[in-house]
């Protein structure tokens, strides 16, 4: 290729070399200097997990009068909550469920760590064990006929039967024999 300086004649003329194509630099632009935060997110990434929790607790405490006011607005809200009795819709199914299984409750605490596990659980046999602990060993009988609602005692009797069902299979006993079981189970 004549005319075409070398690249060594080209390294040794002691200017630098231009940078190659660069087709997507329009898309680049310039870098601008990180923020105070993209900084701050920065610098404490792959920290110690015990030194950045105790950093954020003391960063999340509120002032006195601040936490004073929240306090009050969540008591405020939970006595809301609690005193509306009627609902319409779905709202009154969950509120429905709410008040009968308060966290107050075994069964309430129950439902509420499968609600938040079985987000998390990526698997059929972990989450089928989760339920088995979970709701084997609730006593969801108490719960029979307390509602006024029809959603809320229909779902205390499937959480029963499923109850009876995990501690049969528990216990090694075949679920197969479905009829007997039922009238057993529905004859409580």
């Amino acid at each position: 290729m004549a005319g075409l300086p070398s690249a060594q004649a080209h390294m040794n003329s002691g200017t630098t070399a231009e940078p190659g194509p660069r087709p997507f630099a329009h898309f680049a632009g310039d870098p601008s200097p990180p923020t105070p935060l993209r900084a701050a997110i920065t610098a404490a990434t792959r920290r110690a997990e015990p030194e950045r929790v105790a950093a954020l607790i003391d960063a999340a405490r509120l002032p006195a009068s601040e936490a004073a006011a929240v306090q009050s607005l969540a008591a405020d809200l939970a006595r809301r909550l609690r005193s509306r009795r009627t609902g319409a819709g779905r709202e009154g199914l969950v509120q429905g469920l709410v008040q009968e299984f308060s966290l107050s409750s075994q069964e309430g605490v129950a439902l509420m760590c499968l609600a938040e596990a079985l987000l998390r659980i990526p698997d059929t046999a972990t989450r089928d064990a989760l339920i088995r602990d979970k709701i084997g060993d609730a006593d969801w009988e108490s719960h029979l006929g307390r509602s006024r609602s029809l959603f809320v005692n229909a779902a205390t009797w499937g959480l029963l039967l499923t109850a009876s069902w995990s501690r049969r299979t528990r216990s090694g006993a075949s679920p197969a024999p479905w009829r007997a079981w039922l009238h057993a189970a529905a004859s409580r």
